[in-house]
């Protein structure tokens, strides 16, 4: 829930002085995601972490959460590691959580 301040907002009563400060409580409808960095003139989501890995078609891919889409899994998406090359520190993390997955460093990949 959330309250307005009533400064910017066109009141019926006769004067603001009889107005009330704060309007609402006004439920949350959708909490929207923050916007892309740009870097380099191209847009860059912000990594939360890094959940799975796989091979696919011979590379290896890793399974993203996004930041903003966090507890969403139909938001989560399946990225090659080119892809992540500004975020190592997080596909070590996995790694070192998770020794068994397959990574850069493991006989498949």
């Amino acid at each position: 829930m959330v309250w307005h301040f009533s400064k910017n907002i066109k009141s019926t009563r006769p004067t603001k002085k009889l107005s009330e400060r704060w309007l609402g409580p006004f439920p949350i409808l959708k909490k929207e995601p923050p916007p892309p960095i740009i870097i380099e003139e191209e847009e860059e989501w912000e990594v939360s972490k890094i959940l799975d890995s796989k091979i696919r078609r011979g590379k290896l891919w890793h399974l993203v959460e996004w930041k903003g889409f966090s507890q969403d899994p139909e938001r989560y998406t399946w990225e090659p590691t080119k892809n992540l090359k500004n975020f190592p520190e997080l596909i070590k993390d996995l790694h070192s959580l998770y020794p068994g997955k397959t990574g850069p460093n493991s006989s498949r990949a």
